[in-house]
């Protein structure tokens, strides 16, 4: 994620990465640590990710330890 400050003191534009190739993209649009981290507030939204698959893809589901995402 990257950080861009603003004109106004408090406000910052939070700009997530965004991974993709062919088939797609992926990316996470919140991070309750990163974001913590950046502003220095707490959040209660914990993540949120948003994905996009190109005509054709097929998904399939991950299993994943200790931390697992839901997919």
């Amino acid at each position: 994620m990257s950080v861009v400050s603003t004109a106004i003191d408090g406000v910052l534009i939070l700009e997530p990465r965004v991974l993709g190739d062919a088939r797609g993209y992926f990316m996470e649009s919140f991070d309750q640590k990163s974001f913590n981290d950046v502003v220095g507030h707490q959040a209660v939204f914990v993540q949120d990710n948003h994905s996009r698959s190109a005509k054709g893809v097929l998904r399939g589901l991950h299993y994943q330890l200790p931390t697992a995402h839901t997919k």
